[in-house]
């Protein structure tokens, strides 16, 4: 598929086939695809906690997510943690932050491996949805997600069981400005 028409017909899906499965090979593949997103002085502070289905995914939804996104998310095949190890990106060897922005880019990192893995899910038939409405305490808590980590956000995927239809955009125009 070509790169325009993939970043055209990507969705955020909140209907799951839960009849299909997905493998932890094709799970691994994905975040190994993300993974060559670019990161604060090739750090690759992001980190993957992950479930994959059955009892585990199951429990995990109900302890970590509001009901609307339970709902969100029903018959999805994996549910992702990403977070990143806090104090590299964005900072000097001394531990001093580079600029003001600090820890952030350990964020901003996070968030190019997110869309890195969205696509890369999408290049594969599987739909997503980025989940920032959570418990992260208790995500903390049961995933065993050390402090030195910032979690960032939850990842749904799995199989589509709709195409939702393309969302309205805004035109470049409205969301540029050239400086002269």
């Amino acid at each position: 598929m070509e790169f325009k028409e993939l970043i055209e017909q990507r969705r955020s899906i909140r209907a799951y086939d839960a009849e299909k499965t997905l493998t932890k090979e094709e799970l691994l593949q994905i975040i190994d695809e993300a993974n060559q997103a670019p990161s604060w002085k090739n750090f690759q502070s992001t980190r993957y906690h992950y479930v994959l289905e059955g009892e585990a995914l199951e429990k995990i939804k109900k302890e970590i997510l509001p009901s609307f996104n339970q709902k969100n998310i029903s018959g999805c095949q994996a549910l992702l943690v990403t977070s990143y190890v806090k104090g590299q990106s964005g900072f000097l060897p001394d531990g001093k932050p580079a600029c003001h922005l600090g820890n952030q880019w350990g964020a901003y990192d996070a968030g190019l491996h997110n869309a890195y893995f969205i696509l890369s899910a999408a290049n594969r038939g599987l739909g997503s949805l980025i989940i920032g409405l959570r418990y992260a305490e208790k995500i903390r808590e049961i995933m065993a997600i050390p402090e030195e980590e910032e979690i960032v956000a939850v990842l749904a995927l799995g199989y589509p069981a709709q195409e939702p239809a393309k969302p309205k955009r805004l035109a470049p125009e409205e969301i540029s400005r050239e400086w002269k």
